[in-house]
C-alpha cells in the first residue's frame, strides 16, 4: 500500500522501528519508563506530525504567494483533562514567523495553519480499528 506505516518492536523493551517506503525513524520511551531513550516518545511524535504539517503547509502558501517568509517555528504542547464521560487533549499551537511579513500576511497564515491535512485529520472524529494479520 502508498500510504502504509509499518511499525516493529522486537526484544529491546518499547524501541520500536517505524517504516514509511524508504524512511525509517525510531520511536522508543524514556529511560525512566524502561526504554532506551533511542528516539522520540510517541505523544511528542504525534505533536510533531501536526507542527510539521503546519509548518509545510505554511510555508508552501507563502512560497505560492512570493511572500518573504524565512522561517517558521511552531511550538506545541498538550494537556489531558479527564472527567467522568469522557478524556479529552487539549493540544496549543504556538507559531512565529520570520520574514518581512505585514499583520495581514501573519494573519492569513496563521489561518492556513489550520487548514494542515493533520490538523484536519485530529479535529475530526477518527475511528480506528485493531485487526490480527
Amino acid at each position: 500500500m502508498d500510504n502504509e506505516v509499518i511499525v516493529s518492536i522486537g526484544k529491546i523493551p518499547y524501541t520500536t522501528t517505524v517504516q514509511y517506503g524508504k524512511h525509517q525513524i525510531i520511536v522508543d520511551e524514556p529511560e525512566d519508563l524502561g526504554g532506551k531513550d533511542e528516539g522520540i516518545n510517541p505523544t511528542p511524535l504525534l505533536l510533531s506530525s501536526l507542527g510539521s504539517c503546519k509548518a509545510i503547509t505554511v510555508k508552501m502558501y507563502a512560497d505560492r504567494k512570493n511572500w518573504p517568509l524565512e522561517e517558521v517555528v511552531v511550538r506545541l504542547t498538550h494537556e489531558v483533562q479527564q472527567s467522568e464521560q469522557q478524556q479529552t487533549t487539549y493540544i496549543q499551537c504556538f507559531l512565529s514567523f520570520k520574514g518581512d511579513l505585514d499583520d495581514i500576511q501573519k494573519q492569513r497564515l496563521f489561518k492556513i495553519a489550520e487548514k494542515c491535512p493533520v490538523h484536519k485529520i485530529l479535529s475530526n472524529p477518527i475511528v480506528i480499528t485493531s485487526n490480527h494479520l
